[in-house]
């Protein structure tokens, strides 16, 4: 419901010629106080703007008459712009995410990389961890954020802040999924702010997996499917 106030607010005052920055934000903060607009531009839809606010993708007339939410496709071309749009705004958020606050399992001969957001406890992250040789030796490397999916200081949160505080985070990560003894640890660490950047770039489950250049791949897929998918995007990229 928020969305479509800040909406509103925007068709108000965001598209007459007058209005600026200034006049943008004190009608947005009129009604949300605590909105964000990341960016407006022109749509390849005629007389629509895009606009990203808070991570979320709408599309406003030019006369600010009307609002949708929702995918646009171009036809000839069977592209999803919204996605694309939505992939973009991921892959920056997900790139500024370095090395030091992943766990990685890393291929010995890299074709492909996923970050991969992950619940300790949930099924089909155990059976995705269960098969990591396996993506391994299809040349995928798994680089694994934190997803409890409960919430900060439930029960699975406090298992991956053990984990992150491991001696050996990769050893610890395995122990836990696959229902070991793990040693109860605590430490600074990065688990809130994984789960804030899940919530951020749209994670709804998990595993979530999603490419370098932001394309969300969905959930759990058996290893040579998900080489099969990447390859896809990759000639799909190239072309």
């Amino acid at each position: 419901m928020k969305r479509f106030l800040v909406a509103a607010a925007l068709s108000a005052a965001a598209f007459s010629s007058s209005a600026d920055d200034a006049a943008v934000k004190a009608a947005i903060e009129s009604l949300v106080p605590a909105a964000k607009i990341d960016s407006i531009s022109e749509s390849q839809v005629p007389n629509f703007y895009q606009v990203v606010l808070q991570g979320q993708v709408v599309y406003i007339s030019a006369d600010g008459k009307y609002l949708f939410q929702g995918s646009v496709f171009d036809i000839p071309n069977k592209t999803d712009l919204t996605e694309a749009a939505k992939a973009g705004l991921r892959k920056g958020a997900l790139a500024a995410v370095g090395p030091e606050r992943r766990i990685i399992f890393p291929a010995k001969n890299e074709k492909y990389a996923v970050t991969v957001f992950t619940d300790i406890d949930c099924g089909y992250c155990r059976r995705m961890h269960g098969e990591m040789a396996e993506y391994n030796k299809r040349g995928i490397s798994v680089e694994y954020l934190f997803f409890p999916r409960a919430g900060v200081g439930s029960e699975s949160y406090d298992k991956a802040v053990s984990v992150w505080c491991a001696g050996d985070r990769n050893k610890a990560l395995t122990t836990a999924k696959t229902g070991g003894n793990l040693e109860s640890k605590t430490c600074d660490n990065p688990i809130t702010a994984d789960y804030e950047l899940g919530q951020q770039v749209g994670v709804n489950g998990t595993p979530a997996v999603f490419t370098r250049d932001g394309t969300q791949l969905g959930g759990y897929l058996p290893p040579e499917q998900l080489l099969q998918r990447l390859d896809a995007l990759a000639a799909s990229a190239a072309r």
